[in-house]
Parts: C-alpha cells; structure tokens; sequence
C-alpha cells in the first residue's frame, strides 16, 4: 500500500468514527453552521462534529499548519473531499472568509495579516461578509463609490453597501473602497477588512419576497478602519477583487456538492410525488427531470475536475464563471420541474395544510432568483465568457 493510499484509509477509518450518523446525508436550512464569535448550535452532533473537524485543521486541510490549517498536500486534500463525499458528511461549518478571503490573504497578506487573520477564520471564530456591490454599482462594480479618506494611521470610511449577505449577523467584512478619487475608476480601488462592531457600521437587513432575506444594506459613516487593514497597495484592489470574484465563483458553483439548503433532492422528490407516472403529461415531466439530473451529475463531475486543477495551482478562472452561471440556471429549472411535479402542494406560504418539506421548497423557489444575481449576474458571467474563453472582443 502506498502513502496515499493510507492516507485514504486513515481518513475513511477517521470518518467513519468521528463524523455523527446525524451529520450524513442533506443539509436543512435550520441545521446549518455558520462560524463565528457566537456559534449556535441545534443539537450536541452538530458541536460535536464542528470542534473535531476544527481539532484536525480541516476546516481549512490545504492551509499551512501555521495558519491554522491541516498542512494537507494537493492530493491529500482530494482524498479528504472524496471520502467526505463518499461518506455524505455534511460541511462542518459555513464560512465566507474560508472560501473566498482566505486564497486571498494566503496570496496577497502580509506575514503579520496572514498570523492575525488566519487562524481565527481557520478555528470557525469569525464570521465574514463580503462589502463590494452598492446601488449603483452591481454589475459595474468598479464605479463603486465608498470612499476611504487617509487620516494619519487610519482610513475613514463613508458610504454604503448592499446585498450583503448576512451582513447583520458578521463579524467582520472585507470591502472594496475609493481610495484614489481622481484615479482611472479602476486604478483607484483599495481592498480592506474591517470589524463589523466598529462604531459608524449599521447594517440593514432588506426583505425580499421570500418571506425570510440573508442580504442586508451596510451603512458607514466615519468608519475608522486601521490602515494596517489595507489588504495589498493602495489603489491596486481591483486585481484582487478580481480574485475574490473567481473564488466567490467557484464556492457558489460548489454549493450543489456540499448540501447547502438550495440542494433539494430532484429525484427523491420525484419518486415521492411521481413514484409511477402514467399519462404522457407525467411520463414528459419524469423525462425533464432525469434529464435535468443527468446534467447535475455532469456539473458535479466537471466540478470535482476543477477542484483539483485549482489544488494544483492551474487558472480555473473562466471556467469558474461557466459553473457559477450553469448552477444558477441548473438551480432556476431544478425547482420550475418540482413546482411542475408537486402541483399545488408547492404553493403553500403558511399552515397546517402544508408539510415542513412543503413550506420550505416554496421559500426556497423563491429565493433560488437570487442565485443568478449573487456573484455576479448570469449577464456578467455570459460576458466574462465571451470576453476570457471565445476570445470575442467587447461591444463598443
């Protein structure tokens, strides 16, 4: 037996006794664990397999020790994905900073920001959000506005953010300002972190039609941010945002692999509702949705693909923005064919004339809209692919 593959056997071994029964299979909305100063938990698994996970570094396996994490190489890391997905281990915890922060300051911090920052985000002792879209600047996110003003050893911050998500239950945000005002809109961008309880931060949570909103608006006013906070040179933030975005990317894209509450199982919904259809109407909606299935399994595939080529360092970039807009609209048919197969069972908003699992497709229907707005919208990432993958050149 090779290294690596004891490597797996230790991990399947370590899997099989250390991850709850209670913590396999898919993820509801309400069990989901985000990290943070105040970690809620529902139940003793949850905490249970949380602190384990956190104990091995694996909340964060490819991170150097140091950094808090498991000092896994490329391949390790894969084997440790595999056998979770093996096994149907649900994510640990939620957390941003994670997925898309972390690459960023392992790249781009400094040594004293990679010690300071690092580990607290690899322990699950803070929670993230992200600062970039404002009301004017969505999917033209370089002509965002929030100014950032040098006064001594600090940055003052004033303006506004919105559709942040969580960004009322944060610890901490990592934003794009203006530092350069006069500057070309792009070259005068600055990226920086900043404690969410600093005095000036109001954040606003904004309701959407689902009946329930993860997004918020940010307010600041004279927000004093250290200018030790300044992720990278002043003014060259936009290089990194474009890094956070391909991250943000490739952590949406993933979403469907990881049991996220979006993640309804198309087929056992089927069999439940459709177990042995018989007229043409319900033999062309079990068609649709084996055929929608078979294209999940493909994104899953190609995802896993890319995950490794990320591991060994390869640019995944545009393809990032392929399975960020492939998930969105896989996510928008997914549940127009369960509304289509559960009928009116999937109308309900309230009562006892509707299941939990009734109640809960309907909420998240609704907000399965978002997704093709969140990092980035499908016009943005079909512009990105004609831009970085056809080699078409931009509309005057």
């Amino acid at each position: 037996m090779n290294n690596i593959e004891e490597f797996r056997h230790t991990v399947r071994e370590w899997l099989e006794e250390n991850c709850p029964i209670s913590m396999r299979g898919l993820m509801p909305a309400d069990e989901m664990v985000w990290g943070g100063r105040e970690i809620e938990f529902t139940n003793d698994d949850q905490r249970l397999w949380f602190e384990r996970m956190r104990d091995k570094g694996w909340f964060c396996p490819s991170w150097p020790v140091e950094y808090g994490g498991g000092g896994l190489t490329p391949e390790q890391t894969t084997v440790l994905e595999t056998e979770m997905r093996k096994l149907r281990c649900r994510p640990p915890q939620i957390n941003l900073g994670i997925w898309m922060l972390g690459p960023v300051l392992l790249e781009f911090g400094t040594e004293e920001q990679k010690r300071e920052l690092l580990p607290p985000m690899a322990r699950g002792e803070v929670r993230w959000c992200q600062g970039f879209s404002e009301p004017n600047a969505g999917s033209d996110l370089a002509s965002l506005q929030t100014a950032a003003r040098v006064d001594g050893d600090d940055l003052v911050i004033n303006g506004t953010k919105i559709w942040t998500s969580y960004g009322d239950k944060s610890d901490w945000m990592y934003a794009l300002v203006r530092t350069g005002p006069k500057e070309p809109k792009h070259a005068g961008i600055s990226l920086i972190v900043l404690d969410m309880k600093s005095a000036g931060v109001t954040p606003t949570p904004i309701d959407l039609i689902s009946g329930k909103s993860s997004f918020c608006q940010v307010f600041f006013d004279d927000v004093r941010v250290p200018k030790t906070q300044l992720i990278g040179e002043i003014n060259e933030g936009w290089a990194l945002a474009k890094e956070l975005l391909g991250h943000e990317r490739r952590a949406m894209s993933k979403f469907s692999e990881i049991s996220l509450p979006t993640h309804f199982s198309l087929l056992e919904t089927l069999f439940e509702y459709l177990p042995e259809p018989q007229e043409h109407s319900d033999i062309a909606l079990f068609q649709r949705a084996m055929a929608l299935r078979m294209d999940e399994h493909a994104f899953e595939l190609t995802q896993r693909r890319l995950n490794e080529a990320a591991r060994a360092r390869q640019d995944i970039s545009s393809m990032a923005a392929i399975q960020k807009l492939v998930h969105s609209e896989q996510e928008k048919n997914k549940f127009e064919v369960l509304l289509d197969v559960m009928g009116r069972r999937a109308l309900g908003w309230e009562g006892s004339a509707f299941s939990d699992q009734q109640l809960a497709l309907t909420n998240t229907w609704l907000n399965a809209f978002s997704q093709a707005i969140a990092g980035g919208t499908s016009e943005v990432q079909l512009n990105v692919i004609s831009k970085r993958v056809l080699g078409l050149p931009e509309g005057k």
